[in-house]
């Protein structure tokens, strides 16, 4: 029982249990929910938020906000289809689009590092440039006809799972990683934990500032290349709206938007259960002008119950400090 107390208390474990008790209930209404055909599509769903949720958690626990994600992705998939129309090579394409979503969180970085702008601003101002000059690049239009070959790679599998779904998990791993297997990667949680402190102790605050935010245009370029990839083509709103289901998912997967706290495995784990709620609505046949206002309210229930979860087992273990600080007082003073 204490081991299961104890693993409950890690965020990842609980995000978990909350969603294997969602799938139950779903599941207890539609039985179609939890076919392995449907998670198989749940999770190739959830790819494209999973990837942007990972590269926002590099700027989240710095305790800065990327607002600009979808307007990078919505560029960066402009670029991408564009070059694809074009006949140009799958590598020239992949780094091409990659580029530019590194300038543009290049760009991002240096205006919040070291210009001092603050994150919300500069990236509010990023996001209404880069959507302006996604509309002047297609002039308004969609982009289509892409090759039959890079479509085909959202359908071709490797050991069961579709090629998208091996980007996410490589992805996922990488970032993971570097961020708690390497000594700079913790240079992230520092920074965001005790500004002041990091600097004192004389860590590279600025470039790990600009690194979190190139690492999320990084992330939103290789979005744009699944997007393309699954849909086939590019709307002129490609990214449009999907940042704050971005910063919602990397929250919900107990990511700290004061910074210092939380896991890219867990933002993964959030931006999956944030694409499972989504998509429940329509096992459940609810219509889908409800989809908005019961996915919101979702999500505020399950954040609110995994925040008192993983406050009842701080208490607890307060509590249970405390109790052990009182004892030992307690022997000390009966000594002689």
């Amino acid at each position: 029982m204490k081991i299961l107390l104890k693993l409950l208390q890690m965020r990842e474990l609980s995000i978990i249990l909350l969603m294997i008790l969602f799938f139950l209930f779903v599941g207890s209404i539609n039985s179609e929910f939890t076919s392995a055909d449907s998670i198989i599509l749940l999770l190739s769903g959830s790819i494209i938020l999973l990837v942007l949720a990972v590269g926002q958690s590099f700027v989240l626990l710095t305790s800065n906000i990327d607002v600009s994600v979808g307007s990078i992705m919505g560029i960066s998939a402009a670029v991408g289809g564009t070059l694809l129309v074009d006949g140009s090579s799958l590598m020239f394409v992949i780094i091409s689009v990659i580029g530019v979503g590194a300038l543009c969180g290049l760009i991002n970085g240096i205006g919040v590092a070291q210009l001092k702008i603050p994150a919300i601003i500069m990236t509010l101002g990023m996001l209404g440039i880069l959507r302006g000059l996604m509309l002047i690049y297609t002039e308004g239009m969609w982009i289509e006809d892409i090759p039959s070959y890079y479509k085909m790679y959202a359908v071709t599998d490797f050991l069961g799972l579709p090629y998208p779904i091996w980007v996410g998990i490589v992805i996922c791993l990488g970032a993971f990683l570097f961020l708690n297997k390497t000594k700079f990667g913790r240079y992230f949680y520092a920074v965001g934990d005790n500004l002041d402190g990091a600097k004192l102790v004389g860590l590279p605050v600025k470039t790990v500032g600009i690194l979190a935010f190139v690492f999320s245009g990084m992330s939103a370029s290789v979005a744009a290349l699944i997007f393309i990839m699954n849909i086939g083509f590019v709307p002129n709103q490609t990214g449009s709206g999907i940042e704050l289901q971005v910063i919602a998912a990397a929250v919900l997967g107990g990511v700290s938007l004061t910074g210092g706290v939380g896991t890219v495995l867990g933002a993964a784990l959030g931006a999956i259960f944030f694409t499972v709620i989504n998509n429940s609505l329509v096992y459940m046949k609810i219509p889908a002008y409800w989809n908005s206002a019961i996915a919101g309210l979702l999500l505020l229930v399950i954040v609110i119950s995994d925040t008192k979860f993983q406050s009842y087992f701080t208490k607890r273990n307060q509590a249970k400090l405390s109790n052990q600080h009182i004892e030992s007082q307690g022997l000390e003073d009966s000594s002689p």
